[in-house]
């Protein structure tokens, strides 16, 4: 391999080196380009096509899933939060939740005008959302593209927990309203149900099949099994990269202890905890992270690794009736079931094989009086950030048809969870390297609710949320340890049996008691939503910008990173279109700066 030299050599076969990838294979049939993943290969493989499979990646033996373990922190009662991250070309984009869930406009306006970063403002990001899908809900859309390789949909089905969610929402919460496109860029506030990165035949729509793929690309070389040590310099200028074999994927592409690749433009895309790792082993970073691995350092770039940020989340679940449409059968591979859905999916790409469970939600933004609820701090917080931006949310809110959480400890019967997740959480982690060693993983923390206010939202949260579940009629009752542990007095108390209560019902009474049992239980709860980004930084480098508006890494030539890792402030939505969007962003600076056209 060290006799070929490539133009485009891009570290990481994830979501945005696939677009990059694909996009300029297209363009320019000539162009060289490698990809290293230390992943596996993915094609046509079942568990990456067929929707509901979805969850299996997250078992603890998965090869297409990698789990980083945080430090204890003291405000997780020293737990230690597990985040799985890709682990196959494709990376998260062909194991993730498929929920199609596009940002505000002033996310991306945020990143341009507060940030510093020309371009990337929702004037020139919102072409790229609609130039990378097909939407096959309704035609004409303004805010939707119609011709790209990804499909949306509803799915093959919609299940009676999303439909009786949003009934409740009519009469529960009606002054907040109903919409029939909930992702029509800027519209917050309502409920609605929820597309999905699922075709209309029952497919999901990752990058790997759709821009890699969906054609032979005699240009793209993919080297799967193997880990970038480090990016290879002459005079500050990356000239190639050092990559070696995977411990935990078996492959015959190379035998060799350390392979070098040259290449005219490294481009790193291995997520918000490889790309910083790459760049520390490769001597960028801060002085005191490298010494202690033995790197000299190349380029003093102490937001390396900082400014870590994810969508805090919870999953509160609930004990659903035997007439309840969950995916929990499928999950746990139960049979008749499985069979039946499976046969079906084969036959008609419809049915729960061809769903995600996650069919209605909403962005909540909340009112003067709902905000002296939630407490102070939160206020505050609304005042100087959400208050003026009208079309940005503060929190995520929707059911979900399955139990969420470790199975193994469940008895199986029906579930439905309700989860919520922060949208601009204020608290931030870091992302460091402990070795020279490709494969020891990072030290990491999260920063989960370091800042007070994003405790007084969650905590709030778990009130509002459970007054949705306790009226659906699918309800039936709580599964216990999901819940807090509340006096047996208390009106709030939990019952693992019990019956929805009327829609014009009270509203369930916490006393100060039980107000320090949701947090203390959120404390013990919280846990990733899977949305890593944020550390490698676009933004300038005086306040620990890592990369500049054409993702060059500050302090060399020839390197750029592409990936979920260099968003400066966070996106009020699930991150996959944003790091599609990245990847059509990153394709259109390369190629422009190469004198490439048609991309």
């Amino acid at each position: 391999m060290s006799a070929t030299e490539f133009d485009i050599i891009i570290a990481g076969g994830g979501t945005a080196a696939c677009v990059i990838a694909g996009r300029l294979s297209d363009a320019d049939p000539n162009l060289k380009i490698l990809i290293v993943e230390a992943g596996p290969h993915i094609q046509d493989d079942l568990a990456h096509i067929q929707p509901a499979s979805y969850l299996t990646h997250l078992a603890p033996s998965s090869t297409t899933a990698t789990f980083m373990v945080a430090n204890p922190e003291e405000e997780l009662a020293d737990r230690q939060i597990i985040v799985p991250h890709g682990h196959c070309v494709g990376g998260a984009s062909a194991i993730n939740f498929m929920v199609y869930n596009r940002a505000s406009p002033s996310d991306y306006d945020e990143w341009e005008k507060e940030f510093k970063n020309p371009g990337w403002g929702a004037k020139d990001i919102i072409p790229l959302l609609k130039k990378m899908e097909t939407y096959q809900i309704g035609p004409g859309k303004e805010s939707h593209g119609y011709s790209g390789p990804l499909k949306v949909s509803y799915g093959g089905a919609f299940t009676n927990v999303g439909r009786e969610y949003l009934e409740i929402a009519k009469k529960y919460d009606s002054s907040r309203g109903s919409t029939e496109d909930p992702n029509e860029l800027g519209e917050v506030n309502v409920f609605g149900r929820w597309q999905k990165w699922i075709s209309e035949d029952g497919k999901r729509s990752d990058a790997a099949h759709h821009y890699l793929y969906n054609k032979k690309r005699e240009n793209v070389t993919i080297i799967t099994g193997h880990l970038v040590k480090r990016v290879i310099f002459e005079n500050k200028q990356a000239v190639g990269i050092e990559y070696v074999p995977s411990p935990r994927i078996k492959t015959n592409t190379s035998t060799l202890e350390v392979n070098v690749a040259r290449g005219k433009q490294v481009v790193i895309s291995s997520n918000s905890f490889g790309s910083p790792a790459i760049l520390e082993r490769s001597g960028i970073g801060a002085k005191k992270v490298l010494e202690k691995s033995g790197i000299e350092q190349i380029v003093d770039l102490p937001g390396v690794g900082e400014n870590y940020q994810d969508h805090q989340a919870l999953f509160i679940v609930y004990h659903a009736s035997d007439e309840a449409e969950t995916i929990d059968y499928i999950v746990r591979n139960k049979q008749p079931e499985f069979t039946t859905y499976d046969e079906e999916w084969k036959k008609t790409g419809k049915g729960l094989m061809a769903s995600n469970g996650i069919d209605a939600a909403i962005k909540l933004r909340f009112t003067p009086d709902e905000l002296k609820t939630i407490g102070s701090n939160f206020a505050k917080k609304w005042d100087a950030y959400y208050a003026s931006r009208k079309d940005s949310s503060a929190v995520c809110m929707g059911p979900v048809s399955m139990f969420v959480g470790d199975i193994d400890k469940t008895p199986l019967r029906k579930y439905f969870s309700i989860c919520y997740f922060l949208l601009h959480p204020s608290s931030r982690g870091f992302v460091h390297i402990r070795s020279a060693d490709a494969a020891v993983a990072p030290e990491f923390e999260t920063g989960y609710l370091k800042q007070k206010d994003d405790l007084e939202l969650l905590k709030y949260m778990y009130k509002y949320s459970r007054e949705f579940a306790r009226r659906m009629p699918c309800y039936r009752g709580e599964y216990l340890p999901s819940h807090p542990e509340f006096s047996k007095s208390s009106p709030a108390f939990t019952k693992a049996d019990n019956h929805p209560v009327p829609i014009d019902a009270p509203d369930l009474v916490y006393n100060e008691e039980d107000e320090q049992a949701v947090n203390t239980f959120t404390r013990k709860a919280v846990v990733t939503a899977w949305h890593s980004l944020g550390t490698c930084s676009m933004k300038p480098r005086k306040v620990g910008g890592v990369v500049d508006p054409n993702l060059n890494v500050y302090g060399v030539q020839g390197l750029k990173v592409a990936d979920l890792s260099i968003p400066p402030s966070n996106v009020a939505a699930n991150t996959y279109s944003t790091a599609l969007a990245i990847g059509e962003k990153a394709a259109l600076i390369i190629a422009q700066e190469l004198g490439i056209s048609g991309v």
